[in-house]
């Protein structure tokens, strides 16, 4: 897995009209989130700063505990920086989600479930505003919202609280083996 340090700059790169983080070494990461949600400081050279180092952390502790690759870790990992930083403010759209009866008060970075009448899919939690969450889809394959949309690895999307269910991880049994 990666480690931040104080060399990783965000720009953003029109010829890809993207928002870019160089990682040094040559490496440069293309941040998913579309251009029109973008603020207005991600058009601006900076630094990766200790702030996005700390949230960096905490995103990769708990998306440690997903059933992705660690390439997949990484690019939701920076993907969820970027979007904590530069994500323009949006209105929910909690119609494509079903109602959940527990009540879910997800905190950043905690990990949720939404359903939808096609199916399911886990979630990462990049802010929480009181009643409703800007949230990342944090499953490879797509989810179809309706029959013509769908959500595909790493989108954003700001649902009501009241749509979401905890994620629990299922606990894999332990294999002990007799010896003597």
């Amino acid at each position: 897995m990666l480690k931040p340090n104080n060399s990783w700059m965000w720009y953003y790169d029109s010829k890809d009209d993207s928002l870019m983080l160089d990682l040094g070494e040559e490496m440069v990461f293309r941040v998913s989130i579309p251009t029109k949600h973008l603020v207005t400081s991600a058009y601006d050279r900076t630094v990766f700063t200790v702030d996005d180092a700390s949230i960096f952390q905490s995103y990769k502790e708990k998306i440690d505990q997903l059933d992705l690759s660690e390439p997949r870790k990484a690019e939701l990992t920076l993907n969820a920086v970027a979007a904590s930083r530069f994500h323009k403010p949006m209105m929910p759209k909690s119609w494509f989600f079903e109602t959940q009866e527990a009540d879910c008060e997800p905190e950043k970075g905690d990990i949720v479930t939404l359903h939808t009448e096609c199916g399911s899919a886990k979630y990462l939690v990049i802010e929480n505003s009181g009643c409703a969450s800007l949230c990342m889809m944090a499953e490879v394959e797509p989810l179809a919202l309706t029959s013509s949309k769908d959500m595909a690895f790493c989108d954003t999307i700001k649902v009501m609280n009241d749509r979401m269910q905890e994620f629990k991880q299922e606990e894999l049994p332990l294999n002990f083996a007799l010896v003597g």
